[in-house]
């Protein structure tokens, strides 16, 4: 209801102001002194409304696209994707409403209004200009709209970039957040996702698999470690019972490397799970198997000195 209010009242005063000019538009001509501004002064007021009541129009449109998904569900991959479309979309919409009504205001002033038909007169040189000028401007706002067709990436995705992993907090035409785990801001220009590689752990769903590298001894038993692996995801919720899996996957001079790979139903999730899986094996180990830890052989001989 606060929404509609910001939208009737200014919609109302400024049909008003309309009615108004084109009512006394003839009576305002014979007008002098400070008083022949009071007809220009209404014409800015009636585009500063107009304009304003687009903006808030915008934003109840948006709102109501809103409320039909829920983000905050565990499968929330169609809404986050409408969500962020509907984001950028807006805010694209919302930059060209206020560049219209700029253009409008100035182009009610007669001044102005000559000085646009001589520039448009000499376009060439000038449009050159302004267009280098403006090119990074340009440049960010179509990328921005790109983002919002192509969808490399969405709102709350889990992302890894510049080193850094986090989730997608704000999508705006010229830069995007990016929240790091340890609650950080990481603020990018809108076209360095376009420029430049980036992960994204979320792109299809936002199942992961996580894995855990141990490094034992080669006396160790493999068969005893799936064992143990498959009782201690048994014992958590953090495992959503998809993939399980204990391999070796290298074998080197002094150990063996161990991969194992679990399957969570999202990023935190998955972390969460490695740091569990990982610290429960190596208890098992050490409990276990401690002759299996790595170890360094060295093997000493004893020479027999002949006498003679």
């Amino acid at each position: 209801m606060k929404y509609y209010g910001r939208l009737i009242i200014p919609l109302l005063i400024t049909l008003a102001l309309a009615f108004s000019k084109l009512y006394y538009g003839s009576i305002t001509k014979d007008w002098e002194g400070i008083w022949s501004f009071v007809p220009h002064i209404n014409t800015v007021l009636i585009i500063c409304g107009f304009t304003w009541c687009l903006l808030v129009l915008l934003q109840i449109l948006k709102r109501i696209f809103i409320k039909q998904y829920d983000i905050s569900q565990e499968d929330n991959l169609k809404a986050r994707k409408v969500l962020t479309q509907i984001n950028i979309l807006v805010k694209v919409a919302n930059f060209v409403v206020i560049l219209l009504g700029i253009g409008l205001i100035l182009i009610s002033f007669e001044s102005v209004r000559k000085v646009g038909v001589g520039f448009f007169a000499s376009a060439g040189v000038a449009g050159i200009i302004i267009g280098f000028s403006a090119q990074k401007a340009i440049g960010t706002l179509i990328a921005g709209i790109q983002i919002a067709i192509t969808q490399p990436f969405r709102l709350d995705d889990a992302v890894v970039v510049e080193g850094e992993w986090g989730w997608i907090e704000e999508i705006n035409l010229n830069y995007i957040v990016v929240r790091i785990w340890d609650l950080r801001r990481l603020v990018l220009p809108t076209t360095y996702f376009l420029e430049k590689p980036f992960q994204n752990w979320t792109r299809t769903s936002a199942n992961l698999l996580g894995s855990v590298f141990l490094y034992t001894d080669y006396t160790v038993s493999f068969d005893a470690l799936r064992q143990e692996l498959d009782r201690i995801l048994e014992t958590t919720s953090l495992w959503d019972k998809k993939v399980k899996v204990l391999q070796v996957s290298d074998a080197k001079e002094r150990t063996v490397e161990i991969r194992i790979l679990v399957s969570a139903k999202n990023s935190p999730t998955a972390w969460d799970l490695r740091v569990y899986v990982r610290e429960k094996m190596i208890e098992f180990i050490q409990k276990n198997y401690p002759e299996s830890l790595p170890k360094t052989r060295v093997e000493m001989f004893s020479a027999k000195i002949s006498s003679e």
